[in-house]
């Protein structure tokens, strides 16, 4: 019984699986192909170029995880600043609402990393391959010496570029101009080799055989986004008054006479589009929005001689109404818009106000817990600290130091502190409340004050940094 039902299921059970299809993008020329690449230029130039550039004699650019300090052009930031950190994650996923609210993904089909790297390894396999057909035709012949050199090579040159991206990545975190050494030690760099293939081996997979994949099932964004757009977001969208009913057609024939729309269903709209869809059946999740799609068919409809725009940046109620681009711009900034960008805007100015504002010493007092307080010469009651200064700036400094708070309180110890550039130093502090005046406040815990002051500072200027401590006096 049970294995004739296990029999019966088994087929629908299949059924709710299908394997990839894959899929074969056409090159194509236009505009947006155009801004596409102009796009890929510059975030790779930053991307490979920025660990390279120098500041101050240093990596311009370097998120030191080892010694915990990230460089950032002229700023130093230490751990206590990694708040700023979560601001600028804040910021940019606001950034992401205001302006898919505006105009759809344009995110995904410009600037994405998986989006620009696919574009790359694209371009390498159709110089090795050929363009679609061509690859299609090598894809469904047998192994041979012509399709093991095409294959081989494009792989080849996958895993160089990938590497390459991977070691690029890394000195991002490790300073790049001493990796390539630090990678040539024998069993000194294991980590650093983890990483760099690591890295590396996620642009091979996800840029040469994900692709769509990730945009289509594991990116999140394409599942919120249509809870960000509404009908006057700027999309990419097929015109079905003008372009139904599809057919062929010679150039000569007019498309009213024989009962026909512009679309003449050569179907290249969906042989450019690197997710496989058919955006004449409307916005779909998948859709990317490089406008590969647009500048395909706008060449169509050159060669047509029909107007451009059959699919064109517009919105929903634009196509529905027959909106002209003035109108369709009016409904750009409405309520939803305008509060995202004044959110944006009030937390960007917040954000570098409190950047500028930011404080390049910061210190800590903490109480030594081995001894809270004993009693010294003359009645003379003793608290001990530790106390850590950071030094953001990329210069040596001292600091001296002054106790306030409690008359009469004194400290016992150095009264200066020399800390290098960008790092933290530590000390013990000594902290003495002569007899007469311990007595006066026996079984107190009192709250006092360490100013730590860079030199030439006085304690009570803006460039002085204050610790708040307990000073114990026992009973």
């Amino acid at each position: 019984m049970a294995d004739s039902i296990s029999r019966t299921a088994d087929p629908v059970e299949r059924s709710l699986y299908e394997s990839r299809i894959k899929i074969y993008p056409r090159s194509v020329t236009g505009r947006f192909a155009r801004w596409r690449w102009l796009m890929v230029w510059l975030t790779q130039l930053f991307f490979y170029g920025a660990p390279w550039l120098q500041w101050n004699g240093r990596q311009a650019l370097l998120f030191d995880l080892n010694e915990r300090r990230f460089y950032v052009l002229g700023l130093v930031l230490q751990p206590q600043d990694f708040i700023y950190l979560a601001a600028l994650l804040v910021i940019s996923a606001l950034a992401l609402f205001f302006f898919t609210a505006i105009a759809g993904r344009l995110w995904c089909g410009y600037s994405c990393p998986q989006t620009v790297y696919t574009e790359i390894f694209l371009w390498i396999e159709r110089r090795v391959e050929g363009d679609r057909s061509a690859r299609m035709r090598l894809d469904a012949r047998p192994w041979g010496p012509e399709k093991l050199a095409r294959k081989g090579g494009k792989h080849l040159l996958w895993i160089a570029l990938s590497l390459f991206t991977g070691f690029s990545f890394v000195g991002y975190f490790s300073p790049v101009r001493e990796l390539g050494p630090a990678l040539l030690v024998p069993g000194e760099t294991p980590w650093l080799w983890f990483w760099v293939f690591f890295y590396g081996f996620a642009t091979y997979g996800n840029a040469g055989f994900m692709r769509e994949q990730v945009c289509k099932y594991m990116c999140p964004y394409a599942r919120f986004q249509s809870a960000l757009i509404d009908m006057d977001s700027l999309v990419i969208a097929y015109d079905s008054a003008r372009g139904e009913q599809r057919g062929a057609r010679s150039r000569k024939t007019d498309p009213r006479d024989a009962g026909l729309g512009d679309c003449v269903d050569c179907t290249l709209c969906v042989q450019v589009c690197p997710t496989g869809i058919d955006i004449r059946n409307g916005l779909q999740n998948e859709c990317i929005a490089c406008a590969a799609c647009i500048d395909v068919c706008d060449d169509v409809m050159d060669r047509m001689g029909y107007p451009k725009g059959l699919i064109r940046y517009t919105s929903g109620n634009a196509v529905a109404r027959g909106w002209g681009v003035p109108q369709m711009l009016r409904r750009v900034w409405r309520p939803r818009v305008l509060i995202y960008g004044a959110l944006l805007s009030v937390l960007i100015l917040a954000w570098l106000w409190s950047l500028s504002h930011r404080r390049d010493v910061d210190a800590v007092l903490i109480k030594d817990r081995g001894s809270l307080a004993r009693m010294v010469s003359n009645g003379a009651i003793e608290n001990t600290y530790r106390l850590q200064v950071t030094n953001s700036q990329e210069s040596t400094r001292r600091f001296a130091l002054e106790v306030q708070g409690l008359e009469g309180l004194r400290i016992d110890s150095d009264t200066a502190l020399t800390v290098g550039p960008a790092a933290s130093a530590s000390m013990p502090v000594r902290l003495v409340l002569p007899g007469t005046l311990a007595a006066e406040h026996a079984g107190q815990s009192l709250r006092v004050t360490l100013v730590v002051s860079p030199d030439g500072a006085r304690p009570d200027s803006a460039a002085s940094v204050r610790a708040d401590a307990v000073f114990i006096v026992p009973r």
